[in-house]
């Protein structure tokens, strides 16, 4: 490895989550370790998040596969890495890893990639292109593992060309990476067993999504987020719109205004009657808003009765 690759490895830094992944553990795993063995002097972000280099990667890999032929975690964590490596018998597990095969498809990440180099991103290029109608070019002698087609906005017709593509070249897996696209289209690439995940910000995430590519696994659904309940209903809000505060501050009127349309619009994206799947997303993607901009205006409307010393009437004294 030459002194610029060193350098570029260096400067590689994951998170714990992808560091997790990288080496073949549960996040919740490697908390525990860290916790209780102290396993590795990581550096902190700005914001306190543990970042962890590719040889602490690599370190957590050998760690894994040790622990899992019944090596014990605590007579582990206190070894060096060279100790480690002579009890897997010189092998290291994360470069065995490290060699996903791929043809890639993209403007950026191919740079991206070439950049890290094959060690540090986990990704060995057999080639690449800007378009797919570009792949008939490439070296048709390399066997890949996965295709990566990276494309920030997802067109109608890119499902039926992806199939052509990876009929024509015997490819399995399929990585897509977006960053906008209609759900149906989505749909349509993942009826086809392609794996779609929107671009990810650190590059380190993308061997993680190959693997699972490769494995024929799928993303886990993102989970919508929940929903604060009503701090205060249609009566309360009433009560509070009728405060009588004089001609100088109208303003608990006009707020729980607000909120009695902000929470009826909310009720009704949940009845709203829907013509297909894309609609029936679409009414639930403006509930969601709907209670997410409810609940800050309902803690506004804490703070303004706070501020403003409000003699709250006797029905909302078991809401709020």
């Amino acid at each position: 490895m030459d002194s610029e690759d060193k350098e570029v490895r260096n400067r590689v830094m994951y998170r714990s989550g992808t560091a997790a992944r990288l080496a073949g553990l549960p996040v919740e795993t490697l908390r525990v370790w860290e916790r209780r063995y102290r396993l590795s002097e990581v550096q902190r972000s700005e914001h306190g998040q543990r970042l962890y280099s590719v040889e602490h990667v690599e370190r957590l890999a050998m760690l894994k596969q040790l622990v899992d032929q019944g090596h014990a975690i605590g007579l582990l964590a206190e070894l060096r890495r060279e100790e480690l490596k002579a009890m897997l018998g010189g092998r290291d597990p994360s470069r065995a890893q490290a060699s996903i095969r791929a043809l890639v498809v993209g403007g950026s990440l191919p740079r991206r990639l070439a950049a890290l180099g094959d060690e540090a991103s986990g990704i060995r290029m057999l080639g690449h292109c800007a378009h797919l109608e570009e792949l008939h070019d490439l070296a048709q002698d390399s066997v890949a593992d996965v295709l990566i087609v990276e494309q920030s906005e997802l067109d109608e017709g890119i499902a039926a060309r992806i199939a052509e593509v990876r009929a024509r070249l015997g490819i399995h897996a399929v990585l897509v990476l977006y960053r906008f696209s209609a759900n149906a289209t989505i749909r349509a690439l993942r009826i086809q067993g392609c794996l779609v995940a929107r671009v990810p910000a650190d590059i380190g995430e993308l061997a993680f999504l190959c693997r699972s590519a490769v494995r024929g696994m799928r993303l886990p659904e993102q989970a919508a987020p929940a929903t604060t309940p009503r701090r205060y209903d249609d009566d309360a809000l009433a009560a509070l719109a009728q405060i009588n505060q004089g001609p100088a501050c109208e303003c608990p009127r006009h707020l729980a205004e607000v909120l009695m349309t902000v929470g009826s619009f909310e009720r009704y994206s949940a009845q709203c009657g829907s013509r297909n799947p894309e609609d029936a997303e679409l009414h639930a993607r403006l509930g969601r808003a709907a209670a997410q901009a409810r609940a800050v205006l309902e803690e506004a409307m804490a703070q303004l009765i706070l501020a403003e010393n409000l003699a709250l009437p006797q029905t909302l004294l078991t809401r709020s």
